[in-house]
C-alpha cells in the first residue's frame, strides 16, 4: 500500500507551484479539494487521514465523494467539477512517479466531468452598477479602499483573485492610469483605466498604510485583503445599494458580478466578442460567448434587421356573436 501524505505534499508544495507555475490561488483551491477528500475518505474508511493510502482512493470512493459534495454540502456542478479536476491532476502526477498506482490513476482519469445547464448571467445594468459603486462611505479609510476596489474590479473586469493580487508596482505611475494583471495560466494583460477609476485608486493610495507588503488593497491589520474579505465587504455594500436601487433586491451580488457587468457592457459598446475576450483575459473565446446569450439589445437589433414573415389576411366567419348569444340565451329562458 502506498502512503498518500508524502505524495500529496510534494504535489502541492513542489509540483504545482514550481513545475507547473500554478498561482497561489490554484494551489489553495487544490489544497481545499484534498482537505475535503481526506476528511470524507477518513470518515468512510474509519481511519485517521494520515493512514489513507493511494489505493484507498478508488473510483467508487471518489464518485461517492463527488455526490457528497452536491448532496450534503450543497455544492454546484461547476464546484464538483473543480474538485474532480484537482483529483485528476494529482493522479496524472502519480502516473510517472508511482507506477504501482497506474491502475488506480487510470480509473480516476476515466471519471467524466458532470454536464450541467449553462445559465444566462443575471447581470447588473449601468444604474445598478453605479449604485453599488456609490455605496462605500468615502469619509472613512475603509470606504475609500472599498470604493477603489469596486471601481477597479468593474473598470478592468477583474476576477477577485486578480483584484486582491494587484501590487503597487502593477499600477501605472504616477497617475495610476493603467493596471497590469496576472490572470489564469499566468497570462498577463495591461489595461487602461478611466480617469474616474484612476482618481479613486489614487485617493486610496494617498492614505494607504505604509507597510512592507506591496499589495494595493490591505485589510485592517495591514495584510493583503483576501478573496473572502472582499466578498464580505461587497455583501455589506450590496445591502446599502439595495436601499436606493430596489431592483438589486432580486439579484445575487457575488464577487464575480462586476466582472460580468464589465464584460456585458464592453460588448454593448464594441459589438466585438474578441475585444471582450482580450479585455477579460479569457483563454478561449468560447468563454466569452456567455455575453452573447445575455445581451437582449443585440438580440433586438438582430430581430430589427431581419425581414419578418408576412401574415395572410383572412376572416373567421364562424365566430359566435356575443350579443346574439346573450339574446338567444335570454329567449330560451
Amino acid at each position: 500500500m502506498t502512503e498518500l501524505a508524502p505524495h500529496i505534499s510534494m504535489f502541492l508544495r513542489h509540483h504545482m507551484p514550481q513545475e507547473r507555475n500554478a498561482s497561489r490561488h490554484t494551489v489553495g483551491s487544490y489544497t481545499d479539494s484534498f482537505v475535503l477528500l481526506s476528511r470524507f475518505a477518513a470518515d468512510r474508511l474509519g481511519i485517521r487521514p494520515s493512514a489513507i493510502t493511494i489505493e484507498h482512493l478508488s473510483s467508487e470512493l471518489v464518485l461517492d465523494f463527488l455526490d457528497y459534495l452536491e448532496r450534503d454540502r450543497g455544492n454546484t456542478v461547476p464546484t464538483r467539477n473543480v474538485r474532480l479536476a484537482a483529483i485528476k491532476s494529482f493522479f496524472r502526477y502519480l502516473e510517472y512517479r508511482v507506477p504501482a498506482c497506474l491502475d488506480v490513476a487510470q480509473q480516476i482519469s476515466a471519471i467524466p466531468m458532470k454536464r450541467h445547464d449553462q445559465t444566462v448571467i443575471d447581470c447588473l445594468d449601468h444604474d445598478e452598477v453605479q449604485a453599488l459603486l456609490d455605496a462605500p462611505d468615502p469619509k472613512t479609510a475603509a470606504g475609500l479602499r472599498d470604493r477603489a476596489m469596486l471601481h477597479l474590479a468593474y473598470c478592468a473586469g477583474l476576477r477577485v483573485s486578480e483584484l486582491v493580487g494587484v501590487m503597487v508596482g502593477d499600477l501605472g505611475h504616477p497617475h495610476a492610469d493603467t493596471v497590469r494583471v496576472t490572470g489564469k495560466g499566468r497570462r498577463k494583460r495591461t489595461l487602461p483605466l478611466w480617469k474616474e477609476t484612476s482618481a479613486v485608486v489614487r485617493d486610496w493610495l494617498a492614505i494607504r498604510p505604509a507597510v512592507e507588503d506591496d499589495h494595493v488593497f490591505l485589510n485592517a491589520r495591514g495584510a493583503p485583503i483576501s478573496r473572502h474579505g472582499f466578498a464580505h465587504r461587497l455583501a455589506l455594500h450590496a445591502a446599502t445599494a439595495r436601499k436606493t436601487m430596489p431592483s438589486l433586491a432580486s439579484k445575487r451580488i457575488t464577487p464575480h458580478v462586476l466582472r460580468h457587468a464589465c464584460g456585458l457592457h464592453t460588448y454593448e459598446v464594441t459589438r466585438d466578442i474578441r475585444k471582450v475576450s482580450l479585455w477579460l483575459g479569457h483563454a478561449s473565446i468560447r468563454s466569452t460567448e456567455i455575453y452573447l446569450r445575455s445581451d437582449p439589445i443585440g438580440k433586438l437589433e438582430i430581430l430589427a434587421r431581419g425581414v419578418p414573415p408576412s401574415i395572410r389576411k383572412g376572416a373567421f366567419t364562424d365566430a359566435p356573436d356575443r350579443l346574439m348569444a346573450i339574446l338567444h340565451d335570454t329567449r330560451a329562458a
